[in-house]
């Protein structure tokens, strides 16, 4: 965006063309990190990203011998290969985040004055350690998940579980990225308060809300049915939620002084009241 401040165009103002223009720059930006990535993970594929993969399987079959063992047994020509596809891109996603994160930040505040511009980069110093740490924090969560699922198989001589391949990648991918870009979410209502969009008075009066939202979204994006994946992901996408909000409310703050109290009489009005807008 800073190219686009000129002389003769010094807010960096731009026609709908030239947006959709960023917005296919940024976008193929995004998507060649995700794919030099992803041939990185096609490369370790066999001898880093399979390990990782069937060490909650092991965890869970030296507990019962006949649950968690994982068949990777095509059932077509294409399965074997697309098994690998999808982990190499989930492995892209993971790994290029730092690039693909910031090409969104790019192009959702454009023409950021100079302060703005020193808060943008804290931005990606704040959305990939977050991002980062949901992916881990998945990581602990997903080993319990597999055992109460896999691990309810009966232990008897008759009974066994194995894990299809396909359906295993499907869920573990989903698990982490739930969990990374669930940790986004303070980032995200920062950079909503910053855009002057979401002001953090509206966030904390809509608190309850937001829990229910969060309880939704917990539920509908833990790929698995037991409430210890849905709590893993909700605690701390609450706890995120109200260091948003303190966050917001300090920015806010600093504003006011520093413009004088413009804060819109709406957001005073109880909630049964008719406002002006």
């Amino acid at each position: 965006m800073a190219l686009l401040r000129r002389k003769d165009n010094p807010e960096a103002r731009m026609s709908l063309g030239e947006h959709f223009r960023e917005f296919r720059r940024r976008a193929l930006i995004a998507a060649l990190a995700i794919l030099v990535a992803g041939i990185w993970g096609w490369i370790i594929y066999e001898h880093t990203i399979i390990p990782w993969l069937e060490h909650p399987l092991d965890v869970v079959h030296k507990h019962n011998p006949r649950a968690g063992l994982l068949n990777f047994s095509a059932n077509g020509v294409t399965e074997a290969f697309g098994i690998k596809l999808k982990l190499s891109i989930w492995f892209g996603i993971l790994v290029s985040s730092p690039i693909w994160l910031w090409q969104i930040w790019g192009f959702l505040a454009p023409g950021l004055t100079k302060k703005e511009k020193r808060i943008s980069r804290g931005f990606i110093c704040t959305a990939v350690p977050l991002f980062a740490l949901g992916c881990w924090v998945s990581t602990l969560a997903l080993p319990n998940a597999i055992s109460f699922l896999i691990g309810s198989t009966p232990n008897t001589s008759l009974s066994a579980n194995f894990t299809d391949a396909n359906k295993y990648v499907s869920f573990v991918t989903k698990f982490v990225l739930a969990f990374g870009f669930a940790f986004l979410l303070p980032v995200f209502l920062t950079g909503l308060n910053m855009l002057r969009i979401l002001p953090g008075r509206l966030m904390i009066k809509s608190w309850r809300v937001a829990i229910m939202l969060i309880a939704v979204f917990s539920a509908v994006m833990s790929p698995s049915p037991d409430a210890w994946s849905m709590l893993a992901l909700m605690v701390p996408m609450i706890v995120l939620y109200f260091a948003a909000v303190l966050i917001a409310l300090i920015l806010d703050k600093r504003r006011a002084k520093a413009q004088g109290d413009a804060r819109p009489d709406w957001l005073d009005l109880p909630d049964d009241q008719r406002s002006t807008l």
